[in-house]
């Protein structure tokens, strides 16, 4: 019997031909990141277990990128991106964005491929579940805990149950006009549920999905953390070279799926069978169509994070806000620098996506997570008291982008757009050309 693609990178890093589900490894780690939420705890365990004079593993290896709570007064998360500052000036870390400096980058999970590290058949780990978002790139990519982190900076490996692959074939040449990445996940987290992919791979191939750019594939594996996946992945091709090459000169080895490899269970999908999709509060399983909820009130649009903060995300917004005028408050929040850089240069229909957003009325905030965790009562776009707000973000738990008294619907950035328009969930199909729902 042979192999899925998380079972060979999970061998391979572990010095062993094979490897089962179930079964435990110790497993090398080639990319450890950490961020201002979860690096001060992390460094202090850290400390703690190897020393107060501990160097960790390899610091080439080591990436620190500040982004949650990061443009605030808040006296606590200001004290969170010090100690990061002093922690990457002691180990001479070459890999720190930190904030304020022209290394600043934003998400970090947009901005590890962004900087190349996000490279096929490696091993990476985070302290942050969206940590899974790197799998589209053919690695094994996973959250881990502070305690977990802490070792690896010592040690340079962790102790990993190996997970079993539920696997999800989409067929399609292409995607339909109406929809994006962000419908498909919704559509199969709807099916499966939260819990559904708990501490399993899930695994995305077919045609349908080598039909889809490298930010759609990011879309899905960023979300398996909602069914409960340990990770998510997507076999390597010439896409993902192309994107990697263009970021980093470093040596990679992709692997790839044996044909009689054994899998947890298999779904299908026609893209051509599916539509536009939204979560409705308090969980991203409370699937509905768009056009079942069309006519719902809001009071906020929000276009941004590492789900939803992407430029094709953006590009895909402002085709439909483009020229029309906006009924509810809208927040459009790039995922990294490299992608505010991109709102300037980047054209629909002969404009800067910026001056598109602008025009609209909508409110632009610095690369960041901003309101997709909340954060301190002054983070840019936290929601307050009992608003309804539609989202290209990834969670809609009570309190999770502010107050818990509001209501947080997830949708991808065509339904967001036409949402803010109509000032009501709306079916984007309406606004785009030659559509007929």
């Amino acid at each position: 019997m042979g192999m899925t693609l998380t079972e060979k990178i999970i061998a391979r890093h572990s010095g062993k031909t094979t490897v089962e589900p179930g079964e435990s490894v110790w497993v090398d780690v080639d990319v450890l990141m950490t961020h201002d939420v979860c690096g001060p705890p992390s460094i202090s365990i850290f400390r703690e277990q190897f020393g107060e004079d501990a160097r960790v593993w390899d610091k080439d290896k080591l990436v620190i990128i500040p982004d949650h709570y990061i443009f605030t007064e808040d006296k606590y998360a200001n004290r969170n991106v010090d100690i990061l500052r002093a922690f990457a000036a002691d180990q001479d870390l070459p890999h720190f964005y930190d904030v304020g400096s022209e290394d600043y980058k934003g998400v970090c999970h947009i901005a590890l491929p962004e900087e190349g590290f996000t490279r096929p058949g490696e091993v990476l780990f985070g302290t942050d579940s969206h940590t899974c978002t790197a799998g589209a790139f053919g690695q094994f990519a996973t959250g881990i805990g502070n305690t977990d982190a802490a070792f690896i900076m010592g040690a340079g490996k962790l102790w990993v149950k190996v997970p079993e692959t539920m696997r999800f074939v989409f067929y399609g040449d292409s995607m339909p006009p109406y929809l994006m990445a962000k419908d498909i996940i919704l559509q199969i987290i709807g099916d499966i549920g939260v819990d559904g992919a708990t501490y399993r791979t899930m695994e995305f191939a077919g045609p349908g999905i080598s039909a889809m750019t490298m930010e759609d594939r990011m879309t899905l594996t960023n979300m398996v953390i909602e069914a409960g996946g340990k990770n998510g992945v997507v076999e390597p091709d010439i896409k993902t070279e192309t994107y990697v090459r263009e970021r980093t000169d470093k040596y990679f080895e992709p692997v790839f799926s044996d044909d009689d490899a054994d899998y947890h269970s298999l779904y299908h999908y026609n893209l051509e069978d599916m539509v536009p999709m939204v979560a409705k509060p308090h969980s991203p399983d409370n699937k509905a169509t768009a056009i079942e909820l069309e006519g719902t009130e809001l009071d906020r649009a929000y276009i941004g994070s590492c789900t939803g903060g992407k430029l094709s995300d953006f590009v895909a917004a402002a085709e439909i806000i483009e020229g029309n005028d906006l009924k509810v408050d809208t927040y459009v929040v790039p995922a990294t620098t490299e992608i505010a850089d991109g709102l300037e240069t980047t054209m629909v229909n002969g404009k800067p996506l910026i001056d598109i957003f602008k025009d609209a009325g909508c409110k632009i905030g610095q690369a960041s997570c901003a309101a997709c965790l909340g954060g301190p009562s002054d983070t840019f776009g936290r929601l307050n008291n009992d608003e309804v707000c539609i989202s290209t973000t990834n969670r809609n738990y009570p309190g999770r982008m502010g107050s818990k008294q509001s209501q947080v619907y997830l949708a991808s950035p065509y339904t967001v757009a036409a949402s803010a328009i109509s000032g009501t969930i709306t079916d984007p199909r309406a606004f785009i050309h030659q559509t007929v729902i």
